[in-house]
């Protein structure tokens, strides 16, 4: 395994640090700031001038490899350094989910005319797309169970169900949903399913609520969605009737490695206000750096950054050579181990700044928040325990004797 960034990918990554210190970090307040000051789903304008500056410098569009010319080892590099700042980093590059993972629908599964509609928008940052697949009367970590009913009537389909924890749905820029339900609850479970593409405003579209999350209501916001009687034309389906598992299996993929990729930055950015705090803060006569229990919560800290890092980084490389199949245990094996490290890494961050770690002076509360919501989002982690559980049942042993 070959994990060295391509030339462009360093000379991209250099590009994203500077960007990072030079805009996004310091444009971290006026963003919070304004939002405190508005609607929390409101568009802070500096987004725009960040937008257009990391367009400027070539950080566009880069989680695509067709447009970008990144390998997933390429990319990792990136967008762990736009983990440091979650909220903003990534819509800054236009590399945030669920936008990426639709762009990455569209892109595969999208006629001429919808990529035209939505894709061509989205790619350019005008737009924003919401993936409305889980809800609340069923487990929807087993896709197969969601209730939404897609019923055909002659040249359209009518869609009624409700949605919740939709993401980027509170943002007043977000105009299309993908909507996941039924159109044949007799196929065979994996066929039942189909995806349409709803735009938000269409009658019988409601968004009941806003969702917090830890308290916390991010600018995109999470949403619980009602569909009543919903009309689109028929042309509106993506791929054929019966491909939604198959395209929500497709988007999943590389939405993972992405989440875990930026769990990493996270987890770094705590690590490094962590040092900072030991540093600079004296109390029994000697600095907390000086202390043997925090220097062992630093190096946890490093060794565990690390391990997750080069799993990561395999699981891309496995992608690159073999395709999100020949990595489907490694991609359920980093959706775990990803979230739960940066878990433990905030916590002692927020261990070493006490009380101030809970407060909003500093971005750590929050980063638990985005980092423990992730040990849910796009499938929990004891879903992804089953996945690598039942690959590991079945991998053959070198020591069992060879069968004649």
């Amino acid at each position: 395994m070959d994990f060295t960034i391509s030339p462009a990918a360093q000379d991209l990554s250099g590009k994203m640090w500077d960007f990072m210190r030079e805009h996004v970090l310091p444009a971290e307040k006026e963003y919070s700031d304004w939002l405190q000051a508005h609607d929390p789903h409101a568009y802070p304008p500096i987004m725009e001038d960040l937008k257009a500056e990391a367009r400027r410098r070539g950080l566009w569009n880069l989680f695509l490899p067709h447009i970008s010319g990144l390998s997933n080892v390429d990319y990792a590099s990136v967008a762990e350094i736009s983990g440091w700042s979650p909220e903003i980093a990534p819509s800054a590059i236009n590399c945030q989910a669920p936008d990426t993972g639709n762009m990455e629908i569209l892109h595969l599964f999208g006629t001429p005319l919808q990529k035209a509609a939505y894709l061509e928008p989205l790619l350019d940052g005008t737009l924003r797309s919401a993936f409305a697949m889980t809800e609340p009367q069923v487990a929807s970590s087993d896709a197969t169970n969601i209730s939404t009913s897609i019923a055909r009537d002659g040249d359209t389909y009518v869609i009624n169900g409700r949605k919740w924890w939709i993401s980027g749905a509170s943002d007043e820029r977000c105009k299309i949903f993908i909507v996941m339900g039924k159109t044949d609850t007799d196929a065979p479970s994996h066929r039942q399913q189909s995806m349409v593409l709803v735009p938000r405003d269409t009658p019988g579209v409601n968004v009941v609520r806003h969702l917090p999350m830890f308290g916390y209501q991010d600018q995109a916001g999470h949403c619980e969605i009602h569909f009543d009687d919903v009309r689109v034309p028929a042309g509106n389906l993506l791929a054929g009737e019966g491909d939604g598992f198959m395209i929500a299996q497709a988007r999943l993929g590389p939405g993972r490695i992405h989440h875990a990729m930026r769990a990493i930055g996270m987890a770094e950015r705590a690590l490094a206000l962590l040092v900072d705090r030991a540093k600079a803060r004296v109390a029994f006569g000697k600095t907390l750096a000086d202390e043997g229990v925090v220097q062992e919560l630093i190096a946890n800290s490093r060794i565990e950054i690390d391990q997750v890092r080069l799993l990561v980084l395999k699981t891309a490389w496995l992608i690159d050579q073999h395709g999100a199949k020949g990595a489907r245990t490694e991609i359920a094996a980093i959706k775990v181990a990803a979230p739960a490290m940066a878990c433990a890494v905030i916590d002692r961050a927020i261990e070493v700044f006490g009380a101030a770690g809970i407060s909003d002076d500093f971005p750590l509360a929050s980063f638990y928040a985005w980092a423990r919501a992730l040990r849910i989002v796009d499938g929990p982690d004891a879903v992804h325990r089953r996945s690598v559980a039942r690959e590991e049942l079945k991998r053959p042993r070198p020591d069992s004797p060879p069968s004649r």
